[in-house]
């Protein structure tokens, strides 16, 4: 039998919570509760959970904190932001910051298990295909170290931005294959990217003045017109 997906619920509205954690249970997951930003961020580093339900309105901490705080780690766990906020600025704030999805209260119950199933099985993918990987790429003067979270430029360190490097990391990955528009976006931004692919433009650009690319002659990543992008392989 399957050990249980464990899903660290931070709620503190307890009707919601305990709406919540029933639907887990209900559906073979192991729900853990948490009522504020402290205790949740207790629980996560004590359980490791496979994913978090993160409300933003918390008593003693915006979720926003919590969010800036598990983003990134080497464990990678998943972030579903489930708020009342629905302003699009709010969205795309969270979304950059590292959550992978973001939920409007109310929700249904079918919805939010639907989330989890495809954000458990796009961070499932990308750790598998992670574990398959080496950590440190080299393509020519550029070095990318996935371990290190590290970027070299002819030997100078350049700061890197979590997302912009998430997709030079999903490029060095995949060296030498055109990427479309829709995977990157996918794989760095979850199901709200593909919306539209300014955010993935403005994120190039930059990586590509860090780079001191020439985009008439560029020496790391091309741009396939309408499809993508790739990078060349050393």
């Amino acid at each position: 039998m399957n050990e249980k997906r464990v899903i660290l619920v931070i709620e503190d509205e307890k009707t919601i919570s305990n709406f919540i954690c029933r639907a887990l249970t209900a559906n073979d997951y192991k729900a853990i509760p948490a009522f504020s930003g402290k205790e949740g961020l207790s629980l996560f580093f004590s359980h490791g959970p496979d994913l978090i339900l993160l409300d933003l309105g918390l008593p003693d901490m915006d979720g926003m904190e919590i969010l800036s705080q598990v983003s990134g780690l080497p464990q990678e766990t998943p972030v579903i932001i489930i708020s009342a906020r629905d302003r699009e600025s709010e969205k795309v704030k969270a979304l950059d910051m590292g959550a992978d999805d973001y939920i409007v209260k109310p929700f249904g119950v079918s919805e939010l298990l639907a989330r989890i199933r495809t954000t458990l099985r796009r961070s499932d993918r990308l750790k598998l295909s992670q574990g398959s990987q080496k950590d440190v790429y080299h393509i020519k003067d550029l070095t990318v170290n996935i371990a290190k979270h590290q970027v070299l430029l002819d030997g100078e360190e350049i700061h890197f931005t979590q997302n912009e490097f998430k997709i030079l990391e999903l490029l060095c990955i995949h060296a030498g294959k055109v990427l479309t528009y829709d995977f990157i976006l996918e794989h760095v931004w979850g199901p709200y990217g593909g919306t539209s692919n300014q955010i993935l433009r403005v994120n190039m650009a930059n990586i590509r003045r860090k780079l001191k690319e020439n985009p008439s002659d560029p020496k790391y990543v091309l741009t396939e017109l309408g499809i993508g992008y790739r990078m060349l392989e050393d």
